[in-house]
């Protein structure tokens, strides 16, 4: 029996929250990086890295190829890029509602004093 597209998008999501993955997806974002300049940049123990490289990698979001001893990694297609700047996007916009709402209701308990 095949799997609703909604279970589909919800595994996808799923698959994409875990805070290394998206940092990893987002410096992919500007091209191809090895994997020591992964780990200096995200900052974690080589085999947490590794494990979630893992992760992405059999999803398909990335892809890697070795270039003598080092392993670089890549976005698989421009929609994850895509996607983490969408997500972006989103977050500022919720986030500039709140911080309009916290204004607003920092004027209004001024004004009951």
């Amino acid at each position: 029996m095949p799997v609703p597209l909604y279970e589909a998008k919800a595994e996808f999501f799923r698959m994409l929250g875990h805070p290394v993955r998206i940092r990893v997806l987002e410096l992919l974002q500007d091209g191809p990086m090895p994997v020591r300049d992964l780990l200096a940049a995200i900052e974690v123990e080589p085999a947490a890295l590794s494990q979630q490289l893992a992760v992405l990698r059999r999803s398909g979001i990335v892809i890697s190829a070795r270039k003598g001893s080092t392993v670089v990694y890549e976005l698989a297609g421009g929609d994850v890029a895509d996607l983490m700047r969408a997500a972006r996007r989103i977050l500022t916009e919720m986030l500039t509602g709140r911080n309009e709402l916290l204004a607003e209701l920092r004027e209004a308990e001024v004004a009951a004093e």
